[in-house]
């Protein structure tokens, strides 16, 4: 690629080329036969617009606030483990690509930088996100301590019993690095001759009988608003209210979980309706451009958790302002002013055409 990228994708593929292929793969892949990988961003595909007309957009408002937070756009940054396989900065220079950018930075609990590393870089507002190990005081232990270094939520993720098979990984061989946020509490250093050595530490560290009556415990060592990542039916979000979170995230783990399950911009309206206003809803996979972004405000969700470039904090940051750039535009050709104005009607999916069509 002889050019700047000029676009999200243009940056997937420099990855691809600067990144040795085990770690390149680690990022970019998906569980078994890799559907739900395509459907993520095919699904999008589908969605058409309905603009408006002879709307004064001459003044474009973009900035939206979650939780309380204003951020510059409906565009926040999703967890990534192991960033320093792809920049030596690791979460550190993605962290300060969210404070340059005003937004809010998920912070992976299997990062390579540990929270106080991150918490120190930069004034970015900071989620972390949260496993929930065999071992329940090394969850406590680094929840209470991105706690005492001004992390703003805890963002549960719930689909990890156990790890989906990705067969890249295993091809691969792949192996985990050192996680300093558990340095003297947990050994990394597991192996399998068969294949991936992630396949072997999360069936070792990750507790599979996590359930329900555990948002309880959470909410006891901790008093930071508690956010589930995972959501993809309306059941699990009505008990989701049922058990007071204070916001859903429509994901299905990059498709790296269990293949076969839907886009999560085919799943997100279901979980809208069941929540009913009552708590955020955010949606993480499959973004690719801010007509993306758009069209998941459009079916509610209040913003999206976005793609992560590897090429530091500048790539980053050149990824956000890409997204928000091609979001602006997309509210301004659709007649909306500001995120606000973004309503149901500017977008058709397929169950609509199905629909006209009786």
């Amino acid at each position: 690629m002889g050019s700047e990228p000029v676009n999200v994708n243009e940056f997937q593929e420099l990855a691809r080329r600067a990144l040795p292929k085990m770690y390149y793969d680690f990022f970019a892949a998906g569980a078994e036969d890799q559907h739900t990988l395509r459907e993520n961003v095919e699904a999008f595909s589908r969605i058409t617009f309905q603009p408006r007309i002879l709307v004064d957009v001459s003044k474009i408002d973009t900035s939206t606030t979650i939780l309380g937070y204003k951020i510059s756009s409906p565009i926040m940054i999703a967890p990534t483990a192991l960033q320093k396989l792809a920049h030596p900065e690791g979460e550190i220079a993605t962290a300060r690509a969210a404070a340059a950018c005003n937004t809010i930075m998920v912070v992976s609990f299997m990062a390579t930088c540990t929270v106080e590393e991150v918490a120190s870089s930069c004034d970015a507002v900071r989620f972390l996100q949260l496993y929930v190990f065999k071992r329940r005081d090394i969850s406590a232990q680094v929840v209470q301590r991105a706690e005492r270094y001004g992390f703003k939520a805890i963002v549960l993720t719930v689909d990890t019993p156990r790890l989906g098979r990705r067969e890249i990984d295993i091809k691969n061989k792949m192996v985990s690095p050192k996680l300093k946020n558990f340095e003297g509490l947990v050994s990394t250093e597991i192996s399998d001759d068969k294949g991936s050595n992630l396949e072997a530490v999360a069936s070792e560290i990750l507790d599979p009988s996590l359930s329900w009556k555990d948002i309880e415990w959470l909410k006891s060592i901790t008093k930071l608003p508690i956010l589930i990542k995972g959501v993809l039916t309306c059941e699990d979000a009505i008990k989701a209210m049922e058990v007071g979170v204070s916001g859903i995230i429509v994901s299905n783990h990059g498709a790296r979980q269990l293949d076969y399950v839907p886009a999560t911009i085919s799943a997100l309206e279901e979980v809208v309706q069941a929540v009913g206003g009552r708590v955020p809803v955010l949606l993480d996979g499959g973004v690719r451009r801010g007509t993306d972004v758009f069209k998941a405000l459009a079916l509610g969700a209040q913003a999206v958790l976005g793609w992560k470039a590897a090429m530091g904090e500048q790539g980053v940051r050149r990824v956000i302002e890409m997204l928000k750039d091609e979001f602006e535009i997309t509210m301004a050709l659709s007649g909306c002013p500001r995120v606000k104005d973004i309503s149901r009607s500017h977008v058709r999916t397929e169950q609509d055409r199905l629909r006209s069509m009786l």
